[in-house]
C-alpha cells in the first residue's frame, strides 16, 4: 500500500460517541492514523457534505452501525507529530445506536462496549488523545 500524502492544511473530521445500554463504543484503528490506539468511529468530511451526513455515512462504513445523531459533543485539533503527519479538526458528537451490530474491517480489529466511568482502569488500552474528555462530555449529553 502506497503511503498517504497529506494535505497541506487543516482536514475537518468527525467522530461519534456511541451509545448503547450505558456503555460507549471504542474502536481500534487497523491502520494509520493511530494505528492500534482505541478510538471512536469517525474520519473526514467530503466536499458538500453536512457534518451530520459524513457521520453517520463514517459511522456506517467503519462499523455498519445505524445511530440517531444527539448533538455536537465538543472539539479536538490533532496537530502533525511528526513530518508527513496530518492535521486534523475533529467535531466529536453524542449519538444513540439504533440498529445492527458493529463489524470489523480493514479499517478496524477490534470494537468494545466500554462504561464511560470504567475508561480510566483500562490502563491497558491505548486511547488516543482526548478520548476521555469527549466521551464524558458526550455521556452528559446522552444521560437524562
Amino acid at each position: 500500500m502506497a503511503p498517504v500524502v497529506q494535505p497541506s492544511h487543516p482536514q475537518l473530521a468527525v467522530s461519534a460517541a456511541i451509545f448503547r445500554d450505558g456503555k460507549v463504543l471504542l474502536v481500534r484503528r487497523a491502520r494509520s492514523p493511530a494505528k492500534g490506539f482505541y478510538s471512536l468511529p469517525g474520519g473526514r468530511v467530503e466536499f458538500g457534505e453536512s457534518l451530520q451526513q459524513a457521520l453517520a455515512r463514517e459511522v456506517d462504513e467503519e462499523t455498519g452501525l445505524g445511530i440517531e445523531i444527539i448533538g455536537l459533543a465538543g472539539w479536538r485539533e490533532v496537530l502533525p507529530a511528526a513530518p508527513g503527519a496530518g492535521h486534523y479538526l475533529i467535531m466529536s458528537f453524542a449519538a444513540r445506536w439504533t440498529a445492527r451490530e458493529p463489524v470489523l474491517n480493514d479499517e478496524l480489529d477490534d470494537v468494545r462496549w466500554v462504561a464511560p466511568d470504567a475508561l480510566a482502569s483500562l490502563g491497558d488500552l491505548q486511547l488516543t488523545g482526548g478520548l476521555e474528555e469527549v466521551i464524558q462530555s458526550a455521556h452528559r449529553l446522552i444521560a437524562p
